[in-house]
């Protein structure tokens, strides 16, 4: 790595570590860019309460993951989150990208009758990587 590149920090382990007390329902692992085992976790209640303890050790590891396989730029996505997670429904995840017309589409029809938000939980973190690279 070359000495004058910062590294990324796109993601944050306070973040994780606090969607992991409703890991449960596997919001942490769709932070971390984790879709399939998210969806898992949501459907069995975190593997059962097993995978959920687990979990609380491989923050850490799941965050460095993230700062390597995501571009640092001009949105963030913690801020992201935060707006998908309890604002999601009315498109300020939406607005908050530039994507004004969706962030519309999405406050009419309630986050796409709720399968727009489902979607986005899966790819949101793209999404924003998609944008940091381009520069907004």
């Amino acid at each position: 790595m070359n000495q004058n590149t910062l590294p990324n920090n796109t993601h944050s382990k306070v973040m994780g570590y606090i969607l992991w007390l409703f890991g449960f329902m596997g919001s942490h692992r769709f932070y971390y860019g984790k879709p399939v085992s998210g969806t898992i976790w949501m459907l069995t209640l975190g593997l059962f309460g097993v995978g959920w303890l687990i979990d609380i050790f491989l923050i850490p590891a799941m965050d460095e993951e993230c700062d390597v396989r995501y571009y640092d730029g001009v949105l963030d996505y913690n801020i992201a989150w935060v707006l998908l997670t309890f604002l999601g429904v009315f498109g300020f995840h939406k607005f908050y990208q530039g994507k004004i017309i969706m962030g519309v589409l999405y406050l009419l029809t309630g986050g796409f009758f709720l399968f727009g938000i489902l979607y986005d939980f899966w790819t949101l973190n793209e999404q924003i990587d998609e944008i940091n690279k381009k520069g907004f």
